[in-house]
């Protein structure tokens, strides 16, 4: 168990061996983070009520905070590819793969946010908001401004590859400050 993790309910978080977790990150009870993941600093994942799954090569940048609802529908599910910005609040949701959350946004209760979707920074994405695949989300509350170009999905996927790229940087750094 990494010093990141506490098993809560007799559960412990399970992270894969390639996935990267920075200083100052709580991984609580219920959660799964897959391979090339990354958890960057200051971030809180708590599955203490239920479960939260973060699937391969995603990745949840600074002081951003993953957490559960009681019942069924109240555990997180982040697809793969996913890069969550800066200081968002991702709460019993759902996000596809191949998404992007822009920095400061909020994603509440059953949401689900369709694969190949960008949601703008600072967006609220309200309780229960189902978006289809290769939307463009912004606001307060969100809404769909149109359907994303194949320029704007090479992003998403050129973000999630470049904060591989980028933890395994950190990887190699540390190994050769040692």
């Amino acid at each position: 168990m990494s010093e990141h993790s506490i098993t809560y309910n007799h559960i412990q978080p399970q992270i894969d061996p390639l996935a990267k977790i920075f200083a100052h990150v709580c991984v609580i009870g219920d959660v799964r983070i897959e391979e090339d993941c990354s958890v960057w600093f200051g971030c809180v994942l708590r599955g203490d009520v239920n479960h939260i799954h973060i699937g391969a090569r995603s990745n949840i940048q600074d002081l951003s905070v993953v957490h559960v609802a009681h019942g069924d529908g109240g555990g997180v599910v982040i697809g793969s590819d996913v890069t969550i910005g800066h200081r968002c609040i991702i709460h019993a949701c759902h996000i596809d793969s191949l998404c992007l959350v822009g920095m400061g946004s909020i994603v509440m209760d059953g949401a689900r946010i369709g694969e190949m979707s960008i949601i703008g920074a600072g967006s609220l994405i309200t309780k229960g908001k189902v978006f289809p695949p290769r939307s463009l989300i912004m606001g307060n509350p969100a809404k769909v401004v149109r359907e994303l170009s194949e320029e704007e999905i090479a992003s998403i996927k050129l973000s999630a590859s470049s904060y591989v790229a980028l933890a395994k940087s950190y990887m190699v750094s540390r190994t050769l400050d040692v």
